[in-house]
């Protein structure tokens, strides 16, 4: 039933990854994992409503040291000797539950165990004698993941409905109404004195509104998106009521305040979508030239075609700027928009400019195995923030983030730029710079093109995704095979076999310096 590991050489070996090396996932209620009916786990006390956040298995008299809180707690009992006290300091470790498995050293839970999680609350499972500590922990981890997946629909899906309502003619109520919609709840934009200017769903009893216009008292004026006396965003409660309150970053003092009963996983994400739409929608001091430019860059960026909004965001030329970093949210994204000095952006969640073939350009990121960590643990990488500059803008690297930028471009080319500037991304995280440009042909651009492509397709026919890409990033990097792997977010092993393939399907020495200099070539060219 247990590890050796578990029970002899580690006295307490935590089953799940360090919180802090892994992506957030969204708890689980311990209901859900009680429902596994291939696990056979029995609540003997408590309620199964109490979230979970990992597991963890420890046989020590004492667990307290070794916990973070929120977890289910597994043990079998080898150092139980005063259940009383053991539950105490679980409790106070801020456990989410305990689990207890019977056999090898209880025949049957201790009935003074059960006693003592009744008396403090604390939710106890029963663990069969059939299922391992580690099965359990992998349950749990598939069970984030697909609450993960869930939550990205649930953003991604109000993220479009968001999109929607900021093109319509009266785009401000409308984006607070679909908010408003998304988050089951209430949303209103107050003006710098705090006064109700447009609101939006479900009504809130008065010591709720009251708390949220309060709320909103602690944010500071944030020019340009950019934090000043205040932080940009507050969270709190008011007359039973989950309150949030976010500052808008066109510089007017406007700030969104928003009231649901609950606060779902995603609901952040959500409000920061309609945070960095409000701010583009309200910013003041907007000529009229200017509003119908980013009413068409919105457009582009939910995937309208570049011929399609050429004539209303100017011929450019522009600068398409990939950047990776920051804290993750929107308003990250909003304030180094502000730093490079656009309002023109894409907060990297999902939708964005379209390729030549309607559909999103590659990243370089792809999800990871839902089990490549232990227990199968969720991850995946952030997408980027896209940015529209001005070609005659100076661009320069911004602390805490990773830019990749294309050569300049008409609008016409822009899918082609975006391009550009994703693989530039890649080659500044591969290099660890702060700034990666698209580099120019060079000694290429004097070869015919029509002649050099013909060539590089009849070179590179063998060759199919993903090892055309591997082999592209790979030379890039000069045969790295650790660089090569953290720019496409594989294993490096994936990339010694990819590269191993290339070399039987072209017949062709990669050591060789010639022929890594012609691959190149074709790779660009073809």
């Amino acid at each position: 039933m247990y590890e050796g590991s578990t029970l002899m050489s580690s006295p307490s070996a935590p089953t799940s990854p360090d919180p802090g090396s892994t992506p957030p996932a969204p708890p689980v209620p311990l209901a859900a994992l009680l429902a596994r009916r291939d696990l056979g786990l029995r609540l003997l006390t408590g309620s199964g409503d109490v979230p979970l956040h990992w597991v963890h298995t420890s046989e020590m008299a004492d667990p307290y040291p070794y916990l973070l809180g929120g977890e289910l707690l597994m043990t079998a009992g080898v150092q139980l000797t005063d259940p009383a006290h053991y539950v105490e300091r679980v409790v106070e470790a801020g456990a989410a539950a305990l689990g207890f498995g019977v056999t090898p050293v209880y025949d049957t839970v201790p009935a003074e165990l059960v006693e003592a999680c009744a008396r403090r609350g604390l939710p106890l499972v029963e663990v069969p004698p059939r299922t391992p500590f580690t099965a359990v922990a992998r349950a749990l981890w598939r069970l984030m993941a697909e609450a993960r997946l869930q939550e990205l629909r649930r953003v991604t899906e109000a993220q479009q409905s968001l999109a929607a309502a900021a093109a319509r003619p009266a785009p401000v109520p409308a984006v607070l109404g679909a908010l408003a919609s998304r988050l089951a709840g209430r949303a209103v934009l107050f003006g710098a004195d705090g006064t109700e200017s447009t609101a939006a769903g479900r009504e809130v009893p008065p010591e709720a509104a009251r708390a949220l216009r309060e709320l909103t008292g602690v944010l500071g004026p944030h020019p340009g998106g950019a934090p000043a006396k205040g932080p940009a965003s507050a969270s709190g409660d008011g007359g039973g009521w989950r309150l949030a309150a976010y500052a808008l970053g066109g510089g007017d003092g406007l700030t969104l305040g928003v009231a649901t009963e609950r606060r779902d996983p995603g609901d952040h994400t959500i409000a920061g979508v309609a945070v960095v739409l409000l701010s583009l929608l309200t910013a003041p001091h907007r000529g009229a030239d200017v509003t119908v430019r980013d009413g068409a860059l919105v457009r582009l960026l939910l995937g309208a075609a570049p011929e399609d909004v050429a004539a209303a965001l100017g011929p450019g030329p522009w600068t398409v700027v990939h950047a990776r970093g920051g804290d993750g949210t929107p308003f990250a994204a909003t304030a180094l928009a502000a730093a490079l000095g656009t309002p023109l952006m894409d907060a990297g969640t999902g939708t964005g400019m379209r390729t030549a073939t309607g559909t999103p350009p590659d990243t370089g990121t792809g999800a990871t195995d839902a089990e490549g960590a232990p227990g199968g643990t969720p991850a995946a990488a952030p997408s980027p923030v896209r940015l529209l500059l001005p070609a005659s803008a100076p661009l320069t690297a911004q602390p805490g983030w990773t830019l990749g930028a294309a050569a300049p471009a008409h609008a016409r080319d822009l899918p082609a730029a975006d391009a550009e500037a994703a693989r530039a991304l890649r080659r500044a995280e591969a290099s660890r710079t702060p700034l990666a440009r698209h580099r120019p042909a060079g000694f290429a651009g004097l070869v015919d093109p029509a002649e050099a492509a013909a060539y590089a397709r009849a070179l590179l026919a063998p060759l199919a995704e993903p090892l055309t890409e591997t082999l592209r990033v790979w030379l890039s990097l000069h045969g790295s095979w650790d660089r090569t792997a953290a720019a496409l977010d594989v294993h490096r092993n994936t990339v010694r076999q990819r590269i191993t393939r290339c070399t039987a399907l072209l017949d062709r020495d990669l050591d060789d310096p010639d022929v890594r200099m012609e691959l190149w070539f074709a790779l660009r060219l073809g």
